[in-house]
């Protein structure tokens, strides 16, 4: 953990991984460079099925590793949960996610909203790493619970977020896998939580191997969407 000598409040950020031995050192790195100046603190939860090292790498450089043996959310809330952070913030472990938009997510929680998503899909963001088809998908899966949920949202399956020390347990997540992302928007208009999305530019995977498989998760997400209608 690092500690600012500002008095400012703990920030903890949050890094699921799987096989990411080429990219976690540099990610760590990035947080620690825009972080400057905060008290802060970097969980990385490794999958029991990583094989490369990630998890020991992680730990060099610095950050508290957990493990976890289900998915992307079950560990994304295992890290979240053990966070002790005043402000918590969700990054993926790929390099895809610019460390630079980090105090942009933190101001938007200071400034008093609950959760802040960022946004490849309003002025200021963009991706190099979607093809045509995940950008369909992803603007239907948007229409639909912009649709059923009475959200405005304009991205949906994009994992760079931070919320406020409290909001998980209002949330109450149970997916386990690709869903988490969409279980959160949901939940987020369900509880009634002071939402805000900011610009944010989704960099193409720096080495490894992408885990979303397009037909598979897309169906996931779905379901996701479908649950929370009738749950």
């Amino acid at each position: 953990m690092q500690r600012a000598r500002n008095g400012s409040e703990l920030v903890s950020v949050v890094i699921p991984t799987f096989n990411e031995a080429k990219n976690i050192a540099e990610v760590i790195e990035g947080v620690k460079e825009n972080l400057k100046g905060y008290d802060y603190e970097i969980i990385v939860v490794d999958d029991v099925k990583s094989s490369d090292g990630t998890g020991a790498i992680a730990r060099r450089h610095g950050a508290r590793v957990l493990h976890d043996d289900v998915g992307k959310g079950s560990a994304l809330v295992k890290g979240l949960k053990a966070a002790r952070g005043d402000v918590l913030i969700s990054m993926d472990a790929d390099l895809s996610n610019e460390p630079k938009e980090l105090r942009l997510l933190i101001d938007a929680i200071n400034i008093g909203y609950d959760v802040c998503m960022g946004s490849r899909f309003i002025t200021g963001g963009g991706s190099e790493d979607i093809p045509p088809l995940r950008v369909l998908g992803n603007k239907a899966f948007v229409f639909l619970v912009n649709l059923l949920f009475g959200a405005h949202y304009t991205d949906m399956c994009y994992g760079y977020r931070s919320f406020r020390k409290g909001v998980l347990q209002k949330l109450g997540l149970e997916e386990r896998g690709f869903g988490i992302e969409t279980e959160i928007n949901i939940k987020v208009v369900k509880r009634g939580l002071k939402v805000i999305e900011v610009p944010s530019t989704e960099k193409k995977r720096a080495a490894g191997n992408a885990k979303l498989r397009t037909f598979r998760d897309g169906w996931v997400i779905l379901s996701t969407i479908l649950r929370n209608v009738f749950g």
